[in-house]
């Protein structure tokens, strides 16, 4: 059962291939901030898939978040994730991102409680025929 308080977490190595300069969100060998949003977005999806009932899934709907510093190659990041929100299929979570010197990212994430046969029925139709 969704509600608020479930808690996620995951980490990663900042490598060469999620830094700005391999993403295309600058040059610089730092973690680029497409890659931490795509931490975020895995850890809080993967926070409440215990929770869903056979064929449910999440998907993201919204992001609000802040890159506060620089993270080099070599180092680790830690995405923490909290469900702060359950309004019917919206699920709103609280963001922080952290390497060992400190809080490189924090914001919140939205999401939605998706049926996938019926979402994928929706896609389909886009298809060109």
């Amino acid at each position: 059962m969704l509600q608020t308080g479930i808690k996620g977490s995951l980490e990663l190595s900042v490598t060469p291939e999620n830094c700005a300069g391999a993403i295309g969100s600058g040059d610089l060998d730092v973690f680029a901030t497409p890659a931490m949003i795509a931490l975020i977005e895995e850890t809080a999806w993967r926070s409440v898939v215990p929770c869903l009932e056979p064929g449910e899934g999440t998907v993201g709907t919204a992001l609000n978040v802040r890159h506060l510093a620089a993270t080099p190659v070599g180092l680790k990041v830690r995405c923490e994730t909290e469900l702060t929100l359950v309004d019917r299929r919206r699920l709103v979570f609280e963001v922080k991102v952290w390497d060992p010197f400190g809080l490189v990212g924090e914001g919140t994430h939205e999401r939605f409680v998706i049926q996938y046969e019926k979402f994928m029925k929706k896609v389909d139709e886009k298809r060109p025929k």
